[in-house]
């Protein structure tokens, strides 16, 4: 439900992000472009009989360089030489290069251009001070560099962004008494914030443990995550994941005092669109799918000692059950399987049991998916990667998607007034990720609203004009007082599509490991 409030801001954003593509319009707002690119944009419009006015230009740009490298910040060389970035803000690529990528011993560089987060690293002698919220480097030299950041992945939202704690980052004189190491680590440290929106599982996967993918992977494990806000439940709910990306216990940065020491640092997370990773920002290339086998490796094990306590639990049961059980399991094989997320409160299908039963008689083996806040997400993960269709009302839930295995099906069904929030966020994520996506959008008269206003009302009719009052509206009406009641006969087309595209599907695959 927190993501409806920032629809407006997203769509400001997504709108400045296209017009900053424009070349030229990116070096009037770019100051950096301002020194170093102007001149070049001004020569692909030069007419041949003004090549001396150009040569002038460029005498003239490189006169003013010349004090400007003698007195900037030795930074300001990384920011010159990837700030005319033609990709607009919040791209983290400039010609197959990432700013800081190169960062020289004994100094910070921060990259500060995208709308989303900001990322800093720190390389040399870094230590922690949790009692001052800082991160401090040593170094020999007189310079002295202070920088601070909140290292969460919402920074194009003000309002929470001012809730995450910040740090300071701060290159001071090795001779200024550094104090001692308590913990010398050999790894660098990933350094983010657990605040925020952390709670609601759409933003725990899309502003956590996705950009936190993204932002580590690259270091096969060799890595410490040190975590501001920091929460038993999350790392409990998330252990599986975490020890896949990292071989070392995360550290509590505010309630753990001892001074930890580091080669490297890095403050905030990388985050490319919602629920995805763009290959093409990748020092590696890897994509939405490399994130899949992650997830693969982390519950498998877990699923795996499941499965075999099932058996065992099978074995003891009487013969005549246990046979009965087998016989069931082996004919449900050649059954696409359809799960339904089910829904407390709002949002909810009121015709879920008449819903499971027309998937029944198509041909589904169902099974309705009733997650917790507290269910172990192995056995969610389990139940969805085993399916074939997964079908759902918009909501957070509808992350399981990653759980799926591409090629599956993803039917959302989508109540009046938020069909723009169930695509940006879950509709285009799941066809990237490599899901036959569906989106339902219920007629009026399938909301439970229909009974509450008149057929011509603006809520039922105009779902737009009503958002735009605001997310007081948006969340009183259409996500906190409607449910859904599905016309069965309208729906049943999409289910058909899904089981015989399934059943196609999972034929093939049949055929093929039989050969």
């Amino acid at each position: 439900m927190v993501k409806y409030q920032r629809k407006n801001l997203y769509g400001q954003w997504k709108k400045s992000k296209d017009f900053m593509v424009d070349e030229d319009e990116e070096s009037s707002l770019n100051p950096f472009g301002l020194i170093c690119g102007n001149s070049v944009s001004s020569y692909k419009r030069a007419k041949p009989k003004f090549l001396y006015i150009v040569f002038l230009s460029l005498l003239s740009c490189s006169l003013l360089l010349a004090p400007l490298f003698l007195s900037f910040h030795t930074n300001f060389s990384l920011l010159c030489s990837f700030g005319a970035n033609k990709e607009g803000l919040g791209s983290e690529n400039a010609g197959n290069g990432f700013l800081c990528s190169s960062v020289p011993n004994g100094t910070i560089c921060c990259d500060r251009s995208s709308v989303r987060s900001d990322i800093c690293i720190m390389r040399g002698d870094v230590r922690t001070n949790s009692d001052s919220s800082s991160v401090i480097l040593y170094r020999s030299s007189e310079v002295i560099q202070q920088e601070k950041i909140r290292p969460y992945t919402r920074k194009w939202e003000t309002s929470v962004m001012n809730t995450i704690d910040e740090l300071n980052l701060i290159v001071k004189k090795d001779s200024s008494a550094p104090q001692s190491c308590d913990v010398q680590h050999e790894v660098p440290a990933v350094f983010f914030s657990n605040g925020g929106y952390t709670g609601n599982l759409y933003q725990e996967f899309n502003d956590g443990i996705l950009p936190l993918y993204i932002t580590s992977q690259q270091m096969n494990k060799k890595v410490v995550f040190v975590i501001l806000e920091y929460h038993n439940w999350w790392i409990t709910k998330y252990g599986d994941i975490l020890s896949q990306l990292s071989d070392y216990p995360p550290i509590d940065f505010s309630r753990d005092k001892r001074i930890h020491c580091f080669p490297e640092a890095i403050i905030g997370l990388r985050i490319h669109n919602e629920l995805t990773i763009d290959a093409s920002l990748m020092e590696n290339n890897k994509t939405i799918g490399d994130f899949q086998d992650v997830l693969d490796r982390a519950y498998w094990p877990r699923i795996r000692g499941l499965i075999l306590d099932e058996k065992r639990e099978i074995a003891m049961s009487p013969s005549s059950v246990n046979a009965i059980v087998t016989k069931t399991a082996k004919r449900n094989l050649d059954k696409p399987k359809v799960v339904i997320v089910s829904r407390n409160g709002s949002r909810a299908i009121m015709n879920e049991d008449s819903l499971v039963k027309i998937a029944e008689d198509i041909g589904f083996t169902e099974e309705v998916l009733r997650p917790e806040r507290t269910t172990e997400l192995a056995k969610i993960y389990r139940v969805l990667n085993s399916s074939d269709v997964m079908v759902g009302v918009h909501g957070a839930a509808m992350t399981h998607f990653l759980f799926m295995k591409p090629g599956s099906v993803f039917i959302q069904v989508i109540p009046l007034g938020t069909e723009w929030a169930a695509e940006t966020y879950y509709g285009e994520p799941a066809k990237k990720f490599g899901l036959r996506y569906i989106g339902y959008k219920i007629l009026p008269s399938e909301s439970s609203l229909y009974d509450d206003y008149d057929k011509n009302d603006p809520i039922l009719v105009d779902p737009s004009s009503v958002n735009s009052k605001g997310w007081e509206f948006t969340k009183k009406i259409y996500l906190d007082r409607q449910n859904v009641k599905l016309d069965l006969r309208r729906f049943q087309k999409r289910l058909l599509r899904a089981y015989y595209y399934s059943k196609s599907r999972k034929n093939g695959r049949l055929r093929y490991q039989s050969q």
